[in-house]
């Protein structure tokens, strides 16, 4: 192992034993399973803001969108950046006050029991149901993350990848397990700002080896179609082919996922002031445009670095979304200052992993231990009791996760966006009318709830592979058909009782 190797291993472990730590700083301020799963509702405004943010965007940010931009140029990465950013946007303008609100009238800790508690769903049909998708979603969702860890050790250190990706499994599990909601949103708010210098660095350092920013944008704008919203480069044949208006409205359906995210509507209900979310909303907001407009621009950049011959040219998207290793890799060379720096944006690239991960954890706990076990099955547990069961369920479910991502060759970033579709069709559209429309009852929530999720399965298996017209993202048909199924049938049955009304209005 080489000197270079070693400084950059340091440099990681040294942030993985601090995330560790901070675990172990909080596990003795969680008192009960409200402290484990929502912070008992203690976050100020920038925390609250930051850990719902990193929690979001993954590995994604610096790994898949920068490789998307390398290899096709500015439109696809480009309408799913302006979707997540208008998502994000809408979000927190029009959920996260009222759903805080709501959470805290009616008791809830987690999104099924809001589900349960909103409707006055006394089968528990809708906690259950709600929690096995949660379970079946977020499960592969945390493999995912594992797997993005373990890649990312095993290329750099030439270790083998199982080994790799289970350390770094035990890593997120022993300060999720520790700490919950509040370690989670502290480790994530300290990684969001990795995050950030790992972009800055990345931004700064490749303009400078690709010739300056006017060889930069000289060599984009070369390209048939790279700088282009409506056209797409092949980077094959050196052609270009429209984007159109229906696959621009398809990528744009990314930001319908925002509504139904259990990791990141935890946030909203975590907050400690209903009233300081427009500071939240501000500082998320700028933060995800600016981040996600960055990361486009360093594939613009990784591609004016391999024409100076600073890197090689990266052939595909599995190769393409190594970009920002290669680059921390050629400025690790530069002196201990740039081993240092370099070490930070690997860190970076793990914090964007493991802010998603511990969040992921923490939401399918929930819904195992809290859900399933003490609301739908009705086992009785201490507060002693409950606060064990929550830190073994996160146990557990890493382990499932760990099964599941033992392939090396399973597709990340595949995994990421089905889970993001079916989260978004199965709760997305339940929210939205369980917050603004009180006509909304029982039987429309569950069936909106149910054609959303299964919809994703169908249209991802059997439909999209048709093609054409059809080979669009599952997210949106998925996301219409459940919208239209929650108002159809609310509107054949019953209408909602007098207290479910009464306390909508009060909300």
């Amino acid at each position: 192992m080489t000197n270079t190797i070693i400084g950059l291993l340091t440099v990681i472990v040294i942030y993985l034993i601090a995330m560790v730590l901070i675990g172990v700083y909080f596990s003795a301020k969680n008192k009960d399973v409200s402290d484990f799963y929502l912070g008992g509702r203690k976050l100020g405004p920038i925390v609250t803001a930051m850990s719902a943010e990193a929690s979001d965007m993954s590995s994604w940010l610096l790994m898949g969108l920068p490789g998307v931009a390398y290899l096709s140029g500015c439109a696809e990465a480009g309408w799913t950046a302006i979707g997540l950013a208008i998502g994000t946007y809408f979000n927190w303008l029009i959920v996260a006050k009222r759903l805080r609100r709501y959470t805290a009238k009616n008791n809830s800790i987690t999104l099924p029991e809001f589900f349960s508690n909103r409707f006055r769903d006394n089968s528990r049909l809708i906690l259950a149901i709600s929690a096995i998708f949660i379970v079946v979603f977020f499960v592969p969702y945390t493999a995912s993350g594992f797997a993005a860890c373990g890649k990312l050790f095993a290329t750099l250190f030439d270790i083998p990848y199982a080994p790799a990706m289970i350390v770094s499994a035990i890593i997120i599990v022993a300060y999720t397990a520790l700490g919950g909601y509040l370690a989670a949103s502290t480790t994530d708010l300290i990684q969001s700002i990795v995050m950030t210098g790992a972009l800055i660095i990345v931004v700064v350092f490749g303009v400078n080896v690709a010739g300056g920013m006017d060889a930069v944008l000289d060599n984009a704008k070369n390209l048939d179609g790279y700088m282009s919203l409506f056209a797409t480069h092949d980077p094959v044949t050196g052609t270009s082919s429209a984007y159109n208006g229906l696959t621009i409205a398809s990528t744009l359906a990314w930001g319908l996922g925002y509504f139904g995210m259990p990791h990141i509507l935890l946030r909203f209900m975590g907050i400690e002031d209903e009233n300081k979310l427009k500071i939240s909303r501000r500082i998320a907001t700028v933060w995800v445009v600016i981040s996600m407009a960055v990361a486009i621009f360093i594939g613009i950049i990784g591609y004016s670095m391999s024409k100076a011959g600073a890197i090689e040219v990266l052939v595909g998207k599995s190769q393409a979304e190594t970009l920002i290793i290669k680059t921390a890799m050629l400025l690790s060379e530069n002196g201990v200052l740039a081993l240092i720096m370099a070490g930070l944006i690997l860190a970076g690239i793990l914090a964007c992993t493991m802010s998603t991960s511990d969040s992921q954890l923490l939401a399918a706990s929930s819904s195992v231990s809290q859900d399933l076990l003490k609301n739908c099955f009705g086992l009785k547990l201490s507060e002693k009791a409950s606060m064990r069961t929550a830190r073994i369920t996160v146990v557990l479910i890493s382990v499932v996760g760990v099964i599941i991502a033992w392939n090396p060759n399973s597709s990340v970033f595949d995994i990421v966006s089905f889970s993001w579709a079916g989260f978004g069709a199965c709760f997305g559209p339940l929210m939205l009318f369980a917050l603004f429309w009180k006509r909304t009852n029982r039987n429309g929530a569950l069936a909106g709830m149910i054609v959303g999720g299964v919809m994703v399965f169908v249209w991802h298996y059997l439909i999209a592979p048709i093609g054409g017209i059809w080979g669009i993202y599952e997210l949106l048909p998925a996301f219409i058909l459940s919208s239209i199924t929650i108002v159809v049938v609310s509107l054949l049955t019953a209408p909602p009782s007098k207290d479910i009304v009464e306390e909508f209005e009060s909300v």
